[in-house]
């Protein structure tokens, strides 16, 4: 009996595992909705109703109703339940309805299917936690990819899938009663009259009939239209003012809250499920966190290079937690859980297949555990920056030295021969011109120049009598106290090209690095 109980009860907690969650849409298009008119009240037999004649309609009716006058769509559905119809109004009292007046039919189309208002989570698994203790992000309150979604049975509806997406995923669609799990039926309802009503928009719905493969859970995939279910969250109220200084923002969620937010590393045996059911039991149901509220799941937290350059994501296990603390004391309950549970995991985390995790915490203190992470990081990113604009200078430096129109003097280092040279050597007269320290070469006189411009000719060449040769110096001082470097390059050219450069740029230009060119044939 024991042991029949034992199995029992594993196999009940395995279905609770693998259990997908089940979200239910809210509102419908039925003709007895008193939010479906204008006036907010069911029409009575002395009105007239009116429905735009350009919208598509898909109404359910579910009981009889007499009528004065009814205006009605030019393409759409009523939808009878048994019993159910229209009546001409005979002029009979009709009490509670008064003289009349003209009802109109709200359009329905502007209810997205990403405004988290729409959608209500009825998973079973609800039933077997502590109320109001587990509560989801912004971005999993819309279906998520491996989600359940029911329409109301004997309900109609207008849903509008515009999205950043061409298809959205769902793992299986109940509507009228009957439940659609696999594409061909779904493909075969969609074929139906019915469905052009019911579902308009740039994307289409996908039902895959398959569930989450991971032990360690599923993204839910609502990421890409995070921008738009924000959009609609917030269409008719702002985020709420918080207590805490610095807002923490999760991964999924549109507005800021104060507590802690834990993220953990993860190896392939992680089980989500039996790790959510560890923080419930061990912690959630104790009375210090009574008022803390816990939201779990896997996300896709973007990696960065060098906390600049997005370099894809990284799949994480995120968990919010939030409690009902004011004032100074607000979040100092999740924080503290936040802190039993690294304290757990820096104890049984390889067992749990959890190898690392940070936390993250706002709470109403001044002083908190988020502030050194947020100045941690401000450093590294104007550390970056700083090298970033470094860089950039220095290759607009090189850039323009190599368009010519930036010019970089080298730095050479002196040597201590060269040091003791520069010493012996006199300083030229006018302080012009430079002393090269790779290449110098006493001249005796001005006029033995043409010799030493001789000696320093390329070998095979000295004494030649038919070649003329041009070559480039650097040259300081004037006079008897002429310097010069050795040939840093000879060229051949024909004699009068030598002339030409000897007048333009002679001697009487010594004292500066020059271009010299000698006349003789070498």
């Amino acid at each position: 009996m024991g042991s029949s109980l034992a199995f029992l009860l594993g196999v009940l907690q395995l279905l609770a595992a693998t259990m997908a969650a089940y979200k239910k849409w809210i509102p419908n298009t039925n003709f007895e909705t008193a939010s479906n008119w204008d006036k907010e009240r069911v029409p009575c037999a002395r009105d007239t109703i009116c429905f735009e004649k350009d919208k598509v309609v898909s109404v359910f009716v579910r009981s009889t109703h007499m009528l004065t006058d009814m205006y009605l769509p030019l393409n759409g559905e009523f939808l009878l339940a048994s019993g159910s119809g229209f009546a001409a109004f005979d002029g009979s009292w009709d009490p509670g309805c008064g003289s009349g007046t003209v009802l109109s039919f709200v359009n329905a189309e502007q209810h997205s299917w990403f405004n988290p208002k729409l959608w209500q989570d009825v998973s079973s698994r609800v039933d077997l936690e502590p109320a109001g203790r587990i509560f989801l992000l912004d971005e999993e309150r819309v279906p998520c990819q491996y989600d359940h979604v029911i329409f109301q049975p004997e309900t109609s509806f207008s849903v509008n899938l515009d999205s950043s997406r061409q298809e959205i995923p769902v793992q299986s669609i109940s509507l009228m009663g009957q439940e659609l799990s696999s594409a061909e039926a779904w493909a075969e309802y969609l074929r139906s009259p019915s469905a052009a009503w019911q579902f308009h928009g740039n994307a289409t719905l996908q039902v895959t009939g398959t569930r989450c493969p991971h032990s360690s859970g599923c993204a839910c995939g609502n990421s890409q239209d995070g921008d738009r279910i924000c959009a609609s969250l917030l269409r008719a109220e702002r985020c709420p003012a918080l207590a805490c200084h610095s807002p923490l923002r999760p991964l999924g969620h549109c507005c800021g809250v104060c507590g802690a937010v834990v993220t953990l590393d993860f190896k392939p045996e992680f089980d989500l499920q039996q790790y959510r059911d560890r923080v419930m039991q061990a912690w959630l149901s104790l009375p210090k966190y009574a008022g803390v509220q816990m939201a779990i799941s896997k996300v896709h937290r973007a990696q960065t290079f060098l906390g600049l350059l997005p370099r894809g994501s990284t799949p994480v296990i995120q968990i919010v937690l939030v409690d009902g603390e004011a004032g100074v004391q607000t979040g100092t309950a999740a924080e503290q859980l936040a802190a039993d549970i690294m304290g757990d995991i820096s104890q049984h985390g390889e067992a749990l297949g959890i190898p690392a995790g940070t936390v993250e915490v706002a709470t109403g203190s001044a002083l908190g555990g988020q502030v050194a992470i947020h100045a941690s990081r401000q450093i590294a990113s104007g550390t970056v920056l700083g090298l970033l604009f470094a860089l950039l200078v220095l290759g607009g430096l090189l850039y323009l030295h190599r368009k010519g129109k930036l010019r970089l003097q080298a730095l050479h280092l002196p040597r201590l021969w060269d040091r003791a040279e520069d010493l012996n050597s006199p300083k030229p007269e006018s302080g012009r011109g430079f002393d090269n320290p790779m290449f110098d070469v006493e001249l005796p006189a001005a006029g033995n120049v043409e010799e030493t411009l001789q000696e320093m000719a390329p070998e095979g060449h000295q004494g030649s009598a038919t070649t003329s040769w041009c070559h480039f110096c650097s040259c300081n001082g004037s006079g008897g106290s002429m310097r010069c470097t050795r040939a840093l390059l000879w060229v051949q050219a024909p004699e009068q090209h030598c002339s030409q450069l000897r007048a333009a740029r002679g001697l009487q230009g010594a004292g500066r690095s020059l271009l010299l060119c000698t006349q003789h044939s070498l």
